[in-house]
């Protein structure tokens, strides 16, 4: 197989042993993590044409409420309109760029610091002092541009294509296979937020694949979710489920259960990816949702996400157990940094390989298959 547009720095032998079946596939050549101008065309031919995650409904519960963010180099506002839509939207004023907000809050006008032009919370300009004699100046033609926003099971996502096909229409049997975890009725309870300087692939990686278990986490997780035992459950879609069995007959104390779970679900450990990189984990009492915001090609801003349902947060110990959470996430995170960190300075390493791939690390192939056909044009 030939690559028909041609990816700056990787030979199409290289792209060949990564198309290769899993038993016989290779990883990434380097240049995919590490090389500028392959980033600047993922940006384009894949990033920007994919779901990405950026907030949930509980973060912006009331009409006004607004929380801010930058999303691949575009400065962005989540903000919950008058009318209760969920809008996300461009927070640069239509004047001369000023940034109308920063933070979070509520509001029901944002008011450009610059000028004082200010818009409703639906993005529609209201108001532009001062505008008089500037011919054929509409205030009712100004409106802040949006993405195309879909909610999912409580998650705000967002896409840059307009002509995007429905998350929730090309991840159906996705959402089914955690349906039970009813991620809707969640709450974030805690969040750690990382700055890490590394290739958003590399996190993703590392998060779908239980292989390190055995290594990084041989005192954390490998006790209780072998490595071994790790298996990817197929689906067809573009996502990839690890499903971990807990070598424990139960959980261990924490947050009470989720209500009616299957028995397998009350112990195992599920970590999934919607491709790119929408990463969350369930287990019995809880959701993870790793939240990336990549800077860079070679530098990413994660944020942890422990979320819970929302009437646990009304327990009496919520606020000791929440903090245990917290604890347990940061201990198992700064393991994989360890890792993430190693990987990093080896990829950048002048006569840095292609590896094979183990049959544990199927989600890292499945990855693979998907980011080539975007990024040669395939998909």
């Amino acid at each position: 197989m030939t690559s028909v547009e041609p990816l700056p720095g990787i030979s199409d032998a290289e792209i060949d042993r990564c198309r290769q079946p899993l038993e016989k596939a290779w990883t990434l050549p380097a240049k995919a993590y590490t090389s500028t101008e392959v980033g600047a065309l993922e940006q384009q031919r894949v990033l920007k044409r994919s779901w990405l995650p950026i907030g949930r409904v509980e973060q912006i519960p009331e009409p006004g409420d607004y929380l801010c963010l930058d999303l691949l180099d575009q400065p962005l506002m989540m903000v919950r309109g008058q009318d209760e839509k969920v809008r996300v939207m461009s927070r640069i004023c239509l004047h001369r760029g000023a940034p109308l907000a920063e933070g979070s809050g509520n509001k029901k006008l944002f008011v450009c610091p610059y000028h004082a032009w200010s818009y409703q919370n639906d993005g529609q300009l209201k108001k532009a002092p001062l505008m008089d004699g500037a011919e054929d100046f509409d205030e009712r033609k100004c409106r802040l541009p949006g993405l195309k926003t879909e909610i999912w099971n409580g998650f705000i996502l967002v896409n840059f294509d307009d002509e995007a096909t429905s998350f929730a229409e090309q991840s159906a049997r996705f959402g089914d296979y955690f349906s039970n975890y009813r991620m809707d009725d969640m709450q974030i309870i805690r969040t750690l937020e990382f700055d890490s300087h590394w290739n958003w692939k590399v996190l993703v990686e590392n998060f779908m694949e239980a292989y390190h278990h055995i290594a990084i986490h041989a005192r954390t997780f490998e006790p209780v979710y072998r490595a071994r035992d790790s298996k990817i459950v197929d689906h067809g879609e573009p996502c990839s489920i690890l499903h971990m069995p807990s070598a424990r007959k139960q959980m261990a104390q924490g947050f009470p259960l989720i209500e009616k779970l299957e028995e397998w679900q009350k112990t195992d450990l599920l970590a999934a990816v919607a491709f790119p990189f929408f990463l969350i984990a369930t287990q019995g009492n809880s959701m993870v949702w790793y939240q990336i915001l990549p800077v860079g090609h070679d530098r990413l801003t994660l944020k942890i996400h422990i979320c819970i349902p929302g009437k646990n947060i009304e327990i009496d110990d919520f606020d000791a157990l929440a903090d245990a959470a917290a604890e347990l996430a940061s201990i198992v995170h700064h393991e994989d940094i360890q890792a993430n960190d190693m990987v990093w300075k080896g990829l950048n390493a002048p006569l840095a390989q292609q590896g094979r791939l183990s049959p544990l690390e199927k989600s890292i192939w499945q990855l693979n298959q998907w980011w080539l056909g975007r990024m040669l044009g395939h998909a």
